[in-house]
């Protein structure tokens, strides 16, 4: 009796040790957008960015790579697929997304990939969802339209929404490639290898889409304006690289590794949340109280759509977790 007091009591430490973690991992991620805004508005391209983070990660986690580099031969697909979409392509897009609308908003219409994933399982895949999943979905879209402001003609730029949904898009296309391998039977590879190695792969492709010689690396050396407030823009890549990088990344694997997928997938509906707030403190960037609302209602719909179980009697959809699914607490993040 005593023993299983005592594995008890270390389950819940456990646990305990897990919401920290995943709280963490939200509140790292939550701060991407809020850094890099800053030095994007001071002269930077997004692009360059974008490149500045992933190429700073992707050298904080080299140790990690050539530990893992077993993963280069087992798995080249998932390596390219993670280091395409999930780091370059959702980064990219993110990052020129926010210099067009809102971070909060630009992250909540990225919300809309679990919802995509399923329309993608139902309509692509023939396979069967749930009656909770697609309640899920209907509810992300209806949320989107009140933060978007769908009666007053959209009230952001178009081609941002455009650039916040094809990040949205990438997060489907990877969740789709890692999917197909789901069930071949290997074992599954380690997350943290994963991201290395996606981390260099997106360094790889975005060194030829962003051209870095062409950068004006004098911004960096100068303060950039954060509402009113000089920030020295060294410091803001700092918090981007290994903060909003490294930290969230690592904080997220560990997290669902001590809790379930799922309910690390509630705390990291917190990122929205953690961003919205960051930027509305930090940016002077607020939003109505119907785009509050709205938003509340995407990540309802997006966490119902991502946690809800198959339908009896069909194989598991991409939406409702995978191996690949734990890469961190929300998957791929900005």
């Amino acid at each position: 009796m005593p023993v299983h007091t005592s594995e008890s009591s270390q389950g819940s430490r456990g646990r305990g040790v897990g919401l920290g973690l995943a709280l963490a991992s939200a509140l790292a991620f939550g701060g991407s957008g809020v850094a890099a805004k800053p030095l994007i508005e001071a002269g930077l391209d997004p692009l360059h960015v974008v490149w500045l983070r992933v190429a700073g990660a992707a050298l904080v986690m080299l140790p990690v790579a050539w530990r893992h580099r077993a993963l280069l031969r087992r798995r080249p697909a998932l390596l390219a697929g993670f280091g395409l979409l999930a780091v370059a392509g959702v980064q990219a897009c993110y990052f020129a997304a926010i210099s067009r609308i809102p971070v909060g908003v630009a992250l909540l219409v990225e919300y809309l990939a679990p919802a995509l994933v399923l329309g993608w399982v139902r309509f692509v895949q023939r396979r069967p969802v749930t009656r909770a999943a697609a309640l899920g979905v209907v509810l992300a879209v209806a949320g989107l339209a009140c933060v978007v402001e769908v009666w007053s003609g959209l009230s952001f730029d178009a081609l941002g929404l455009l650039l916040a949904l094809g990040a949205a898009c990438c997060q489907v296309g990877y969740f789709v490639l890692s999917d197909q391998g789901s069930d071949s039977g290997d074992q599954a590879p380690d997350p943290l290898g994963v991201i290395a190695y996606g981390l260099l792969v997106g360094t790889a492709v975005l060194t030829v889409v962003a051209r870095p010689w062409t950068m004006d690396w004098a911004v960096l050396a100068r303060a950039a304006d954060m509402d009113g407030t000089p920030v020295a823009a060294g410091l803001l890549l700092a918090w981007i690289v290994l903060v909003a990088t490294v930290l969230a990344y690592v904080t997220g694997v560990l997290a669902v590794r001590r809790l379930s997928p799922q309910v690390a997938g509630v705390v990291a509906c917190l990122e929205a949340v953690i961003a919205t707030v960051l930027a509305w403190v930090l940016l002077g960037e607020h939003l109505s109280a119907p785009q509050i609302i709205g938003g509340a209602v995407v990540l309802a719909g997006a966490f119902i759509a991502q946690s809800s179980a198959p339908a009896k009697g069909s194989p598991e959809p991409v939406a409702s977790g995978g191996t690949e699914r734990e890469l961190s607490a929300r998957g791929t993040a900005p």
